[in-house]
C-alpha cells in the first residue's frame, strides 16, 4: 500500500495512493474518511512529520572504502547523525545549491517511517514498528563535513534531505537494488544486502539510546559512487519496489 501526504488548500493530509486517486486518511497510516482526491490536484509534502531524521554514515564498505576510511575491519556498531526536520524537502523538487559550500555532494539511501514511539526493540518488534519505506537524498556539504568540528551545517542545513514520493507499507528491504542516478547517469549501484548493519540491527540499536517517535525518519547508508554535484544538476534514487525520488538542484 502505498501512503502519500500532500496539500491541498485544507492543509497538510494523509492519504492512500491508488493510480491518481488519493483515498484520503484520518493522519498518518489511518482508515480511510470516504474522502478522495486526484494526486494532479494536490502538491506533494515529504511522507513524513518526524521530531529527528536519524541517518546511518559508512554503512557500505564500498562506500567506507571510497571515503577512505578502509582501516581493514568492518565498523563495530552503527554510526549515528542526526539531520532535523527543516532538512527535508519534497521529490520533484528542487534544492538551491549552498552558497557557503564548494563541495555539494549527492548520497542515495534507503529511508524508513517509523509508526509508533520505540524504545530498546528486539527483532520480533522491528517490523511493527515500521510503518514504510521510502527513498532518500543525504545531500551533504563535503566540505564543511571534513572542515567543521560538528556536521551540523554539512549534513543539516535547509532542504538537506529529499525525501519521498510516496511511502511504501509492505516491503521487504532484506536484498533490493539502489541507483542514484545524476543526469541520467547512474553513478551509484547499490544492494541493500551489502549493508554492515541491517534493517533490524539499526533499529535496535538507535532505540537502545534515544526514543523514535510516531513520524521519525531513519536514513540506512549510503553505497559506493557518491559525488560532487553542480547547479542543474537532475537527481533520481531509484529503489526497487519503491517510487523514484527526483531532485534538480538549482
Amino acid at each position: 500500500m502505498k501512503l502519500i501526504r500532500f496539500e491541498d488548500g485544507q492543509g497538510a493530509r494523509w492519504g492512500r495512493l491508488d493510480g491518481q486517486t488519493i483515498e484520503v486518511t484520518a493522519g498518518m497510516g489511518g482508515e480511510p474518511s470516504g474522502e478522495t482526491v486526484n494526486l494532479e490536484q494536490v502538491r506533494l509534502l515529504p511522507p513524513a512529520e518526524p521530531s529527528k531524521i536519524v541517518c546511518v554514515g559508512r554503512n557500505y564498505l564500498d562506500h567506507i572504502k571510497e571515503m577512505g576510511n578502509d582501516q581493514g575491519d568492518l565498523p563495530r556498531e552503527p554510526g549515528l547523525f542526526l539531520k532535523a526536520a527543516n532538512a527535508l524537502t519534497i521529490s520533484g523538487g528542487e534544492v538551491m545549491y549552498p552558497e557557503w559550500s564548494e563541495n555539494f555532494h549527492f548520497e542515495g539511501e534507503l529511508a524508513l517511517v517509523i509508526a509508533q514511539r520505540a524504545k530498546n526493540l528486539t527483532p520480533v518488534e522491528v517490523p511493527a514498528a515500521v510503518l514504510g519505506y521510502t527513498c532518500a537524498l543525504d545531500l551533504t556539504a563535503r566540505d564543511k563535513q571534513q572542515s567543521d568540528l560538528q556536521w551540523f551545517r554539512a549534513k543539516a542545513a535547509d532542504n538537506f534531505c529529499p525525501l519521498g514520493p510516496t511511502l511504501e507499507t509492505q516491503f521487504d528491504p532484506t536484498d533490493v537494488q539502489l541507483l542514484t542516478r545524476v543526469n541520467g547517469e547512474i553513478r551509484q549501484d547499490g544492494r541493500t544486502s551489502h549493508m554492515i548493519f541491517d534493517v533490524v540491527q539499526i533499529l535496535m540499536y538507535v532505540t537502545r539510546y534515544v526514543t523514535l517517535e510516531r513520524g521519525d525518519v531513519v536514513l540506512t547508508g549510503t553505497p559506493a559512487g557518491v559525488g560532487a554535484l553542480e547547479r542543474g544538476d537532475e537527481l533520481e534514487v531509484e529503489i526497487d519496489g519503491l517510487d523514484v525520488l527526483h531532485t534538480r538542484i538549482v
